[in-house]
């Protein structure tokens, strides 16, 4: 199971299961007392409700009861819930007794809060693993693995992997070990992690295929064998049937990487809703220019491969990408990237929406779809990511981003495309939530200049 799934469930069903016993004891709370409101002293009585959440939070992260809730069965989960209901019984009632609240207590309410909790804790979990399989096996959430292995194993370890499925991962693509540069035919291909198994490999080529990963920037689980991988985290874990150590250049907590996303859901609903005014005034100041749609959509490479169609103002006139071949030998970035100065494709409304940035707002409809965020790296086009290598592909490695490192750093005055990766690759090595929002600060210095933009 990957960390990201692991922090959903942990701290997802934490929140419903605490929410569904807080939900259960009001209930019988009210209906016992809904007449007479005779509690006796109310705050020892709630009190009592206090333990029960307070002994759900130490059982969810100490015992970690719900580790296995994606591949247990309906008997099973009747089971655990029973053994759930019938230890928070017994110890809140001892301690309720030992603090003396135990006479404050209904036999009414405790009695019908133990059915109606276990019954509701059932359905929530029922629905919450149904929520999460069809969350972990979606196409923007499911974890894309290429396994690298020999001809003879191949089949045998792709079936064992299959296990993986019901924990969010897919097999996208494999390559036998004699392949000649694996890594180097990979760089285009859309995957987030790779497993290897070579037991038989010598360490020299183990070490430099973990290391051709490593520079792409993604997760490596080497099957067995423990090679020097150079500046690479790593671990021992079960992946599947296996045993393995897994390298990473990903260093910081999955949880920081959810409150990110949160921020991003925050910031997008209210870019969004900006997006639609400005529409209002923006749409018929390109009409009135220039035939063609108001909003220009091209398809970007997103996190680790992945294509998805980018939205802007339309700042060009509606020929733009044909007129860009003829264009080609002005191209001023020294690399992938295509920039000039005075691009004669850009239109008067155009030049106005880029030196104010808004014809960027539509990527906030981006960001609220899960595409990108509010601050990552800068997403190539397809064009630009056919000609990547290793080390240019790390930095698609996050999710790609709406501003970034790149961009308070000189934007388009940047003319090589290496110091824009150099620039990506030190926002990803260091990434941090007070580094994101610094860079939204900067970013918003630097619109208002309209510095380094085209």
């Amino acid at each position: 199971m990957t960390q990201q799934t692991k922090i959903v469930r942990t701290y997802g069903l934490w929140f419903l299961d605490m929410a569904t016993i807080l939900a259960s004891y009001l209930i019988v709370t009210y209906i016992r007392f809904a007449e007479t409101r005779d509690y006796g002293d109310r705050t020892q009585h709630y009190l009592v409700g206090v333990l029960f959440l307070l002994f759900c939070t130490i059982y969810t992260f100490f015992i970690d009861w719900n580790r296995d809730i994606l591949t247990r069965g309906y008997l099973r989960e009747v089971f655990e819930i029973g053994k759930f209901m019938v230890l928070m019984l017994l110890i809140v009632l001892a301690a309720a007794y030992f603090l003396r609240w135990a006479d404050q207590l209904s036999r009414f309410v405790v009695g019908n809060f133990v059915w109606i909790c276990a019954l509701l804790l059932f359905v929530v979990h029922i629905l919450f693993k149904r929520v999460m399989r069809r969350m972990i096996t979606s196409e923007k959430l499911v974890v894309r693995l290429l396994v690298v292995s020999a001809r003879e194993r191949m089949d045998h370890v792709v079936k064992s992997l299959a296990t993986l499925n019901d924990e969010g991962y897919r097999v996208v693509a494999t390559r036998f070990l004699d392949d000649e540069n694996i890594t180097e035919e990979m760089v285009t291909i859309p995957f987030d992690e790779v497993f290897i198994d070579a037991p038989d490999l010598p360490q020299d080529r183990v070490r430099k295929l973990i290391e051709g990963f490593e520079e792409m920037g993604v997760v490596c689980h080497y099957n067995l064998s423990l090679p020097d991988a150079g500046d690479a985290a790593t671990r021992v874990a079960s992946f599947g049937d296996y045993t393995v150590v897994s390298y990473t250049m990903f260093r910081s907590s999955y949880k920081r990487l959810l409150i990110k996303r949160v921020i991003d859901i925050i910031g997008g609903l209210i870019g969004s809703l900006i997006t639609v005014v400005l529409s209002v005034f923006i749409i018929p100041a390109i009409k009135l220019e220039s035939k063609g749609p108001a909003f220009f959509s091209q398809t970007r490479v997103g996190k680790n491969g992945r294509r998805f169609t980018i939205y802007k103002f339309r700042s060009m006139y509606a020929d733009a990408e044909e007129r860009l071949k003829e264009l080609q030998d002005k191209n001023e970035v020294q690399g992938p990237m295509f920039k000039i100065k005075d691009d004669p494709r850009v239109t008067k409304v155009g030049r106005f929406l880029r030196k104010t940035s808004l014809d960027e707002f539509p990527q906030f409809f981006n960001i609220l779809k899960g595409d990108m965020s509010l601050v990552g790296t800068r997403p190539p086009t397809e064009a630009e990511f056919e000609r990547y290598n290793e080390h240019y592909r790390r930095r698609i490695s996050m999710t790609p981003g709406l501003t970034g490192l790149w961009q308070v750093s000189g934007r388009s005055d940047i003319e090589a495309f290496d110091d824009v990766v150099r620039l990506d690759l030190k926002y990803i090595d260091n990434w941090s939530l007070m580094l994101d929002f610094k860079i939204l600060f900067q970013t918003i210095g630097v619109v208002l200049k309209g510095s380094g933009a085209r």
